[in-house]
């Protein structure tokens, strides 16, 4: 049993209009960042459900964070821990994979052109294969 980090992440491009929609909250399904910042979270949760033989984790701290970029898009960073016997490698990249997914879904009626690109593990550390860094 160790402590266990991992930070994974991910980029949403769009048009540079559509960014601009979701920095002033003009989307008509609501404030993109906070809600897809819950499913980020939820997902966490759940990855022992959507993904087989994974171990359901006590998770310890979620914290995922968007950093919108003027030339049109959005980076989502997740950085989960937990206190256990398995790591939270699967639970850091699934955060950031379900909330890149409901920010296209949130801005599909605006802008069909979103790509969701690059989804990888920057960051683990503990346990017994060690620390890994991209």
């Amino acid at each position: 049993i160790s402590k266990r980090i991992a930070t994974a992440k991910c980029e949403v491009i769009m048009g540079s209009d559509t960014l601009n929609l979701v920095r002033e909250g003009n989307i008509p399904k609501g404030d993109v960042i906070n809600v897809c910042k819950i499913a980020g979270v939820m997902a966490a949760k759940k990855t022992h459900e959507l993904i087989p033989l994974c171990h359901q984790i006590n998770l310890t701290n979620i914290n995922i964070d968007f950093i919108l970029d003027d030339s049109g898009f959005i980076t989502v960073d997740s950085k989960v821990k937990c206190i256990g016997n398995t790591g939270v490698e699967m639970e850091a990249l699934t955060s950031v994979t379900v909330a890149s997914l409901t920010i296209y879904d949130m801005l599909k009626s605006v802008d069909k052109r979103i790509v969701i690109n690059d989804i990888h593990l920057i960051s683990k550390s503990g346990g017994k294969s060690g620390d890994f860094n991209y």
